[in-house]
């Protein structure tokens, strides 16, 4: 309790008390900003990239997307890298988290057929990058699985585990000497839970309860294979990094009830144990009691054995210890009350047999979802230093969405007052290396197209040459990278923004 009332004094001050102490980022602290292939780069057949998963979805649904726009053409960054990066060196960022397709390096999906334009592509932003001191973090996956590999089942299918392994080769191979931070898989549980339980993202399975899992194991051992590839044939030599990407949002009981307490702590096994207990916990393995969980009511609905699959010990040996950092996506907050509902069964909905709300005065963003908690992030912080031992994290997402609007007032006080959270959680002890804004620019949001903005720049879509415009959060953020410390009344003079720096040193090893 003591943690909860430290942020709300910290953040908001209380009972006419305000903490006036000035946190500042250390100098090696690493700020950034991030993307993802399909929501930015366009070019979706160019020059030998065949189709994604995504692809295919979007094209044959394109009446699940509000504006009508897929990520065919996106923000065009197949083509405008270098304007990418001239708006990284006007931000003063020390990263850029983007991440690699598949398809436009290996266009079957397999070993057979590599695809040198694709290798040039991604050669070119790196070396453009490293050309002013901007250190690439390069996510190998960021949910978009070639299309033929789909068609063999995908992430549901076990061999999916090998091709992950050695596609992950032939890119440390490439790039290995120029890239220090790697990021194998982007948010397992978006990948597993939305595409292959559920039906409104790619691959769109709806294999509720069933699918969902096979997909959380096999997706999860490939990162371990990568992860061990490129501790053994890699890291002697470039001496990198390589951690995974978690959505890890946090949720508070709606009250203090026994039964929504208990709730409220099987809810974030689900979402948070399920991925960080493989890597990070003493025992390894799927959290016991999601494991009980699942075992109870798939016997109760007739499965003669539980819908999770099993670890067996080499697999268990193979997760634990399986990332130098953990990459933290975090956006949101929720609260979890034990719901009597009748959810779809099998599914983890059942499962988990909870209900998620949220404050009323919890100020929600152009997404539905996404409401602006900070404290969530501190607690979040704490949770994982008590359950796993502080382990090294690295902020690979967070943002907040708006309309297209350039004076967006609303995400530069997220950022603040996120960032100001942040600091009283490095403050606590958490093992913060760095923070990367989601995203550089606005970007295809998914089956969202651009309705829903999240970038510092924002993007006309409808011009012929994608023109990229800094928002008002783009000056607040640069501000708050040249001065480390967090201003909540600075205020720009006007919104032009310029390169001020373009060398500088940077940290690259954990």
């Amino acid at each position: 309790m003591l943690y909860v009332i430290l942020i709300v004094f910290s953040i908001s001050g209380i009972h006419g008390y305000t903490d006036t102490k000035v946190r500042r980022f250390k100098d090696d602290f690493l700020f950034g900003a991030a993307t993802a292939a399909y929501q930015v780069e366009g070019g979706w057949d160019a020059d030998g990239k065949t189709e994604s998963i995504w692809d295919r979805f979007l094209h044959s649904h394109p009446e699940l997307i509000p504006d009508g726009r897929n990520g065919d053409v996106a923000a065009d960054s197949y083509h405008k890298y270098q304007r990418d990066v001239e708006m990284l060196r006007e931000l003063g960022v020390d990263h850029y988290r983007f991440s690699i397709s598949w398809n436009r390096i290996l266009p079957t999906g397999f070993t057979n057929n590599i695809n040198e334009k694709g290798l040039e592509y991604y050669d070119n932003l790196i070396d453009e990058l490293l050309k002013y001191d901007i250190q690439p973090m390069v996510t190998l996956y960021h949910f978009d699985l070639p299309q033929t590999i789909q068609d063999l089942g995908g992430w549901a299918n076990p061999l999916s585990i090998q091709l992950f392994e050695e596609y992950s080769r032939i890119i440390f191979e490439r790039f290995g000497s120029k890239v220090k931070y790697w990021i194998t898989i982007n948010q397992p549980n978006s990948i597993c839970v939305e595409g292959y339980g559920g039906k409104r993202a790619a691959p769109g399975i709806g294999s509720s309860g069933i699918g969902d899992y096979l997909c959380i194991k096999n997706v999860m051992m490939a990162h371990a294979k990568a992860y061990r590839l490129y501790q053994k044939d890699y890291k002697p030599k470039y001496k990198g990094s390589v951690g995974i990407s978690l959505a890890l949002n946090w949720a508070d009981s709606v009250n203090n009830n026994t039964e929504n307490v208990e709730a409220t702590d099987l809810y974030r096994e689900f979402t948070i144990g399920m991925y960080m207990n493989p890597i990070w916990s003493n025992e390894g393995d799927f959290p016991p009691s999601v494991k009980k969980r699942v075992l109870e009511r798939s016997l109760e609905q007739g499965f003669t054995k539980s819908r999770l699959p099993e670890l067996n010990a080499e697999e268990i040996t193979l997760l634990k210890g399986s990332a130098d950092f953990v990459g933290v996506n975090h956006y949101t907050t929720v609260l979890i009350s034990k719901s009597e509902k009748q959810y779809p069964s099998p599914s983890i909905e059942d499962d988990m047999g909870v209900e998620i709300t949220f404050r009323t005065e919890w100020k929600t963003s152009q997404s539905f979802w996404l409401k602006s908690v900070p404290y969530g992030l501190y607690k979040m912080s704490i949770h994982i230093n008590k359950v796993y031992d502080y382990p090294p994290v690295f902020i690979t997402e967070h943002g907040w969405s708006t309309k297209k609007v350039l004076k967006d007032s609303s995400r530069a006080k997220n950022m603040r007052e996120y960032l100001h959270a942040l600091l009283l959680a490095i403050e606590d002890g958490t093992d913060v290396m760095g923070y990367t804004a989601w995203s550089l620019m606005d970007n295809v949001e998914w089956t969202a197209g651009t309705s829903e903005r999240f970038g510092l720049y924002q993007v006309d879509f409808d011009s012929k040459e994608k023109t990229r415009t800094a928002r008002l959060s783009a000056l607040v953020y640069k501000r708050i990278i040249e001065q480390r410390i967090i201003e909540h009344d600075w205020k720009p003079k006007n919104l032009n923004i310029s390169i001020t720096r373009s060398k500088k040193n940077v940290r690259v090893d954990l």
